[in-house]
């Protein structure tokens, strides 16, 4: 089952400073339908305008990953963490028990980025905050994965969470395929961050979302030079 969620379908959200797009119900947009996915709750497109941002606010019991596709954002939370996280490269926040965070576009440019939201297993906990490259060279033509609550993708590199889920994703020059295996079970939700593919045959356009489950496996096929982030959570 492969349902295909066009941009133009998603959820909307336009100031001065931030453009967004939600690909489930937040905030002010809700929709029955698009509550969550399994484990996933959020998944938004943002686009944050030079020197603005989200001021300092609480999270807690949510992991919390943020994909820059373009420019780079600048976090700063209350366990005294600071860092500036660049295009291509991921920053993940386990809230846990609770913890206050600020997240700004200090740079020149307009960023754009996806904040995923995905529920822990368990409640409670101490907040955690890290951030790491992913050159894009490292992806080309296969699914890397970014964060992860399997020990044996942490092993790899993959950003620590508190799920049985992975965030991935792979740069695909036209006419490349990547495969990967989804478990019975398991919920998939894909996004083409730029480019054209197809998914098990399902064409997707730039920023469509699929919410995929019942497939033994997912084939992403690029009709164009292709960028997708890919969620397998429980």
């Amino acid at each position: 089952m492969i349902e295909k969620r066009p941009f133009d379908s998603l959820g909307k959200f336009d100031a001065d400073w931030l453009a967004a797009r939600y690909h489930f119900s937040f905030s002010g947009y809700y929709d029955p339908a698009r509550v969550h996915w399994g484990a996933l709750r959020v998944w938004n497109d943002d686009t944050i305008q030079p020197k603005t941002g989200f001021p300092p606010h609480p999270h807690e019991d949510m992991e919390i990953i943020t994909y820059v596709r373009t420019g780079a954002i600048t976090h700063q939370d209350s366990m005294g963490n600071k860092g500036r996280t660049e295009a291509g490269d991921v920053q993940v926040m386990s809230a846990g028990a609770g913890v206050t965070h600020a997240e700004y576009n200090l740079e020149d440019q307009a960023t754009t980025l996806y904040q995923i939201w995905i529920l822990p297993k368990v409640r409670g906990g101490k907040p955690y905050w890290g951030a790491a490259k992913f050159p894009k060279p490292d992806r080309a033509g296969s699914l890397v994965t970014l964060a992860s609550g399997f020990e044996a993708d942490q092993a790899q590199g993959a950003l620590p969470i508190r799920q049985d889920a992975r965030v991935l994703a792979a740069t695909l020059r036209s006419g490349q395929a990547v495969a990967y295996p989804l478990a019975s079970g398991r919920h998939a939700y894909l996004t083409l961050a730029k480019g054209a593919a197809t998914v098990n045959g399902v064409e997707l356009e730039p920023r469509d979302g699929a919410a995929i489950r019942d497939e033994p496996e997912i084939r992403v096929a690029a009709s164009d030079d292709a960028e997708i982030v890919l969620v397998d959570a429980p």
